[in-house]
């Protein structure tokens, strides 16, 4: 039974580190210290729905019906490429993290925001739902076990990246730290809509 846990942990783990759109908002409002715990909240709720939809056996729904997944992908590529975008504005115009100017972002347009970089995305079907749903459904009746793995990996990595983001702050005082950071997260959104557009 551990063993199943710490397979699902580990393989957990290794879809939900990476650097993407999801990822990269988390670890931009963490700095900021915006909207922080609805946002991690969000991200937490979204895997628990996808994983345990695929460990439930959606992952075969989605093999029948692999149409569902081009619409998605077209979607999600518009929307990134836009935050993209206007990442790049923001770098071209950057303000430190105590600069007092622009709007606060909102609880409801982070949730809306995470929401969408989370299901339009549909790397996220296929890892969440279809990869960790088959590997899971290898271990039979364990699988539910491994799901266990995969959900305290999810929780530990966002609550890390976005609670432990605010060490970085004294960094991202400055202007040209954000111009750094934004100018990333443009090329790794504008770079990820890309290629789901050409694939």
């Amino acid at each position: 039974m551990l063993n199943v846990v710490l397979a699902g942990l580990l393989t957990g783990l290794a879809l939900i580190v990476a650097i993407g759109a999801q990822n990269a908002f988390v670890l931009r409002q963490g700095i900021r210290g915006e909207q922080v715990l609805p946002i991690v909240v969000t991200c937490l709720v979204s895997d628990v729905v996808a994983i345990t939809a695929g460990v439930a056996g959606l992952g075969i729904v989605l093999e029948r019906w692999p149409g569902v997944l081009p619409v998605a992908q077209v979607l999600g590529a518009v929307y990134l490429i836009g935050f993209g975008l206007h990442a790049a504005m923001r770098a071209w115009r950057p303000k430190g993290l105590d600069s007092g100017t622009g709007t606060r972002m909102t609880w409801q347009r982070a949730v809306l925001t995470t929401l969408a970089l989370t299901w339009l995305n549909p790397h996220f079907y296929l890892d969440a739902v279809l990869m960790l749903g088959t590997v899971a459904n290898s271990f039979g009746a364990d699988r539910w076990w491994f799901l266990l793995g995969t959900l305290v990996a999810s929780t530990g990595w966002f609550f890390g990246l976005g609670y432990g983001a605010r060490l970085l702050r004294g960094l991202f005082a400055r202007p040209s730290a954000w111009r750094v950071l934004d100018s990333a997260i443009a090329v790794v959104m504008g770079s990820l809509g890309v290629g789901l557009l050409l694939h």
